[in-house]
């Protein structure tokens, strides 16, 4: 079978490696961006230009990874404008690996629906595994949608990440990766917290980290995390403001819900207050600045 054509929109720190991943797989790519510099890289790389998004149209998979919704609904209206015109093939997946509310994107499925004329489904598919993950194509994706449409989609995921699952309908990629973000949030917090508190004691914060990643406390988050927490090293690898905007929808996913959700709501908190710090467009590390400046520092 013939492979389709990957429209990928959005080549920012995720997007890029992530793209680079499938022509390296052998999946024809077409790609759309605002900047130029990144299209050209993937372009060096084998990938094709589009000048608007409206020229993915005949694309079998188009992927978005743009900051959040409302980035990628303005960014796809012209293609929804050109399938209202002439409807896409039967069996055309839109995939939203950003992460996006959960009852948002049921909402932008429905229009993808619509202005296709039923001829294109939306499958959310949004990642964790950073920067790192990215660039080796061993990112964890947690997608939402029809089965089919999943089953379809399934060997482009294969090509950015190493452990794919499909866990409900349409949203349910988005719920898993609110909580993934809860679990990420919360735990470099608690990691910058432990730092400051050990540094102010006297204790050396490396020494600390190198036994807590021997016991219990050791974690991914540790591994990635730590040596940057150490050293204050904020150089971004994703903008934590970012974090802000997921805890947000892990808020919003436990008011659907009726759950309660007291970490992620000090979560939340704490990096609203990292923003209003400017610290927003640093990594999301900087979070023990904020604890810092918290504590008087």
């Amino acid at each position: 079978m013939t492979q389709p054509t990957i429209g990928f929109v959005g080549l920012g720190y995720m997007g890029a490696p992530m793209a680079a991943n499938l022509l390296d797989a052998g999946w024809p790519v077409t790609a759309w961006n605002r900047s130029p510099a990144a299209l050209e890289a993937l372009a060096a790389r084998g990938s094709r230009t589009a000048a608007t998004v409206a020229e993915l149209r005949d694309a079998g998979v188009i992927i978005f990874m743009l900051p959040d919704l409302g980035f990628i609904e303005d960014a796809a209206a012209p293609l929804l404008d050109a399938w209202r015109a002439v409807p896409p093939a039967p069996g055309t997946v839109v995939v939203v690996m950003s992460s996006v509310s959960p009852q948002g994107v049921r909402g932008f499925g429905d229009a993808v629906v619509r202005a296709s004329g039923g001829n294109a489904a939306v499958v959310d598919a949004p990642v964790s595994g950073g920067t790192v993950g990215a660039q080796n194509g061993t990112l964890a994706i947690m997608a939402g949608g029809d089965q089919g449409d999943f089953d379809r989609i399934r060997p482009v995921l294969d090509a950015m990440g190493t452990t794919v699952r499909l866990l409900g309908g349409l949203g349910a990629g988005s719920l898993a990766k609110a909580c993934n973000q809860l679990l990420v949030g919360t735990t470099t917090a608690a990691l910058a917290e432990a730092a400051e508190l050990a540094e102010r004691s006297g204790m050396d914060v490396a020494a600390l980290f190198e036994v807590l990643a021997g016991g219990l406390a050791g974690s991914q988050v540790l591994t990635l995390a730590g040596p940057r927490i150490i050293a204050k090293d904020y150089t971004p690898t994703g903008p934590a403001k970012f974090m802000h905007k997921d805890l947000g929808f892990v808020l919003e996913s436990a008011a659907v819900a009726g759950s309660a959700v007291p970490m992620a709501t000090a979560g939340h908190a704490l990096y609203g207050t990292l923003k209003e710090q400017g610290l927003g467009d640093m990594d999301l590390t900087v979070v023990r600045e904020t604890i810092a400046r918290l504590g008087g520092h």
